[in-house]
């Protein structure tokens, strides 16, 4: 007699660099699923009283255990998303110090605000919300959960995460290293939800908000399950940023700006320089020298410390990324850097200029999440200011100037979630991140982030 057997069906991780095939994840049961769903709101129920002490010494321990197992989880991203090695590192530390940044400021922003009701007699109490379900992508698997879950966790909510496919052996991971920091069991857990389960526990009363970072296809239908289910929602979603380069500017170092800012993380960053819009007097300049400067980069092995470029995470997306090059090149548009896959096993696409790219053209309209970058010439400040808001995106952005108060007026004319004068944009815990347009809704990070999965209570007292 002869059996068959069939593999369950789940997620499978992939080693970009070379194809292989690191590991298959099956999806959760729905005995899984409830279990983890009932878990996260067990874990709930007992840490929305803890101490904000008890909270502030688990954030400082768990900065410490990411740290103690930097090389493990660098490891594992490289190896899961060919993330170079050194940028690996440098995400893990980052998110140590964010676990160290809230802390030493998180309890300040969570205590008792005053009001202007006279008297003292009305405060917000800013209390959990429940247990959070978190939807994250691939790009940065332990900084961009971190960043959410800091703030989640120690405004006295639960975490769930749902990680991406192709990067579960990062997220189970990340979560083993927590949990020997002090974690209390289901506080901070993930679970491998195909979407059905995805949709079914967004319908669950155990989840009572839903954060979200990912492409505007996702966003709209997690957001619309979570607004049918009464659910609070945070969507981080696209992004298209412009790079103004204005005609007084720093060339070189807008080229190097522009370096950092298109070509990190080997170019897949949702707040990121995708679209380098500069003035017509300096645009041959500026083009020869950044045409050069990507020429530089090494590309190659992402455990290798000297490479900057490695491969791209997924191969289906560097398939769309060679035909959007393509469209936006039988457009018009001039190639002068790239343009093709390499060939090989492993997942690489040559880093792309793109020239002459004008608005209406595929790579001005629609996101490129890869090492491909486009030049667009703009008359003067005004039409650089008018095209950069010729986007459905509004995420951050860009502007490159040595006039620093003409910059900031300008800055506030480009209608985004942040503006970077004379730096590329990042994120960073002291300031809030979050989009406008189709780039999504709420905040991440500082105070804003902290405070958007709690509930302002207003407290009220009559003395008498």
């Amino acid at each position: 007699m002869t059996h068959s057997t069939t593999a369950r069906a789940g997620a499978t991780s992939r080693n970009p660099a070379n194809g292989e095939v690191l590991k298959h994840y099956p999806f959760a049961t729905a005995q899984e699923v409830d279990a983890a769903l009932q878990g996260t709101q067990v874990a709930f129920n007992r840490w929305k009283d803890s101490s904000m002490g008890d909270r502030v010494r688990l954030l400082k321990n768990m900065a410490q255990g990411l740290r103690d197992s930097a090389s493990a989880l660098a490891e594992m991203m490289t190896s899961e998303m060919g993330k170079p090695v050194t940028q690996a590192l440098a995400e893990v530390e980052k998110s140590a110090a964010l676990c160290d940044w809230y802390a030493e400021n998180g309890p300040a922003m969570l205590a008792a605000e005053p009001t202007l009701v006279e008297d003292d007699k009305a405060w917000v109490n800013y209390l959990p919300l429940g247990p959070v379900l978190s939807v994250m992508p691939w790009n940065f698997p332990i900084w961009q959960v971190l960043r959410g879950a800091v703030p989640i966790i120690l405004a006295g909510n639960s975490y769930l995460l749902k990680p991406a496919p192709n990067v579960m052996g990062s997220a189970y991971l990340l979560r083993d290293v927590v949990t020997k920091a002090g974690v209390p069991q289901g506080l901070f857990d993930v679970y491998n939800a195909d979407n059905a389960a995805v949709a079914a526990s967004i319908k669950d009363d155990r989840i009572a908000a839903i954060t979200l970072t990912g492409s505007v296809r996702a966003g709209s239908a997690i957001a619309s399950m979570a607004g049918a289910a009464l659910k609070k929602c945070v969507m981080e979603l696209g992004g298209s940023d412009a790079f103004i380069v204005l005609a007084d500017a720093d060339i070189d170092a807008a080229v190097k700006g522009a370096i950092a800012g298109r070509f990190m993380n080997n170019g897949q960053i949702c707040i990121s320089a995708k679209r380098i819009i500069v003035e017509a007097s300096i645009m041959e300049a500026f083009t020869e020298k950044f045409v050069a400067a990507v020429q530089a980069l090494k590309m190659g092995d992402p455990r290798d410390e000297s490479t900057y470029l490695g491969p791209m995470a997924r191969f289906d997306l560097r398939d769309e990324l060679d035909g959007q090059v393509k469209a936006t090149l039988a457009e018009g548009a001039t190639l002068l850097l790239g343009g093709e896959p390499l060939a090989g096993t492993g997942n690489y696409y040559a880093p792309t200029v793109l020239g002459n790219v004008q608005p209406g053209m595929t790579s001005f309209t629609q996101e490129l999440f890869g090492p491909v970058a486009s030049l667009i010439t703009a008359k003067d400040a005004d039409d650089a200011i008018r095209m950069a808001n010729d986007s459905e995106f509004g995420l951050g952005g860009s502007l490159w100037s040595r006039d620093i108060e003409a910059a900031k007026n300008l800055a506030k004319q480009v209608y985004t979630g942040g503006m970077f004068i004379n730096s590329p944009s990042f994120s960073d815990p002291r300031v809030p991140i979050g989009g406008v347009k189709k780039s999504g809704f709420g905040r991440e990070l500082s105070h804003f982030g902290l405070r958007e999965f709690t509930n302002p209570q207003t407290l009220w007292v009559e003395k008498g």
